[in-house]
């Protein structure tokens, strides 16, 4: 442990060993991307890939653990299983948040992935990487774009449906912020908010990973984080300043009746699914407000 130096040198060397950890282990992604395109060895490829994904990450445990003696309080945690296809939702209040969920659910379920705009691939290195991790692109055009070339309405959808064959026989983990950007009181106050602790949930992207992988997907996992000191910023996590962190994961079956639906053309079908969305995040503001008195209760 390093919580004898002053934090900003326990910062300095975290980022440096993230940064260490990044450029060693994307090198060794690289080649082993040269070879994911041939036949004979597309699932050792993939294997070793997801194999350098999961070390990524536990190396990133490593560095946290070292720069910091933080308390985690998990619950929910029981039921999950690696060889078994989610999608995973949670509050957003920190850029920690990913960091938490990788740290927490690594090899206990099969690494988060996130839906990308196709564009996103031609960014230098990073593309490169979210393709070799087999991140699935998506093409979606917009209503300006639909208004003018009517023909081109629902083809986006199909073009992800073929991006996502890749995930029929596998296990997968896909991630998705159902607020859409952190909570902040400014935009809690801006949205009129219905929730305490929450932003309105939206039900969009979720839709989106239902329409096109939905019949695969085992259950949601509806994740909800507090940290009970206030929300850190990613350099309090760098200093090991996140002393207690309350993580909740609630396995919740993905109804039949949202499986296979158009979420733009069925009105029923969208005003079911936000319903169903809303009725969860009101559960979750609830367990805030729970944890909030339980923590502060217990000091």
């Amino acid at each position: 442990m390093l919580d004898f130096l002053p934090t900003t040198v326990r910062g300095i060397i975290a980022l440096l060993l993230l940064a260490l950890n990044t450029i060693l282990l994307c090198s060794f992604l690289f080649i082993i991307a040269l070879f994911k395109a041939l036949p004979f060895a597309k699932h050792f490829s993939e294997w070793l890939i997801n194999c350098t994904h999961e070390a990524w990450i536990t190396n990133n445990k490593g560095w946290m653990n070292l720069v910091q003696r933080t308390r985690w309080h998990l619950s929910g945690l029981e039921g999950l299983n690696y060889q078994h296809s989610y999608l995973v939702t949670s509050n957003h209040q920190s850029s920690v948040d990913i960091m938490v969920l990788q740290y927490v659910l690594n090899r206990r379920i099969r690494p988060l992935k996130f839906f990308l705009k196709q564009e996103l691939i031609w960014v230098p290195i990073i593309g490169l990487a979210w393709w070799a991790l087999d991140f699935p692109f998506m093409k979606r055009y917009s209503k300006a774009y639909l208004e003018k070339h009517p023909e081109k309405q629902g083809k986006d959808l199909k073009t992800t449906h073929k991006n996502c064959v890749k995930f029929r026989d596998k296990p997968v983990g896909i991630f998705n912020f159902s607020e859409g950007t952190r909570f902040t009181f400014s935009k809690h106050t801006q949205q009129k908010s219905p929730f305490r602790y929450l932003l309105k949930p939206k039900a969009g992207g979720i839709a989106f990973v239902l329409d096109a992988m939905g019949g695969q997907l085992k259950s949601l996992v509806n994740v909800t984080i507090h940290y009970p000191a206030g929300c850190p910023g990613y350099w309090d996590l760098l200093c090991g300043k996140v002393k207690d962190v309350v993580v909740h994961f609630e396995e919740v079956q993905i109804l039949t009746e949202f499986i296979g639906k158009n979420y733009t053309r069925d009105r029923e079908y969208r005003l079911a699914l936000h319903s169903w969305i809303n009725e969860l995040w009101k559960q979750k503001d609830a367990l805030l407000e729970r944890q909030h008195k339980d923590f502060f209760g217990s000091r």
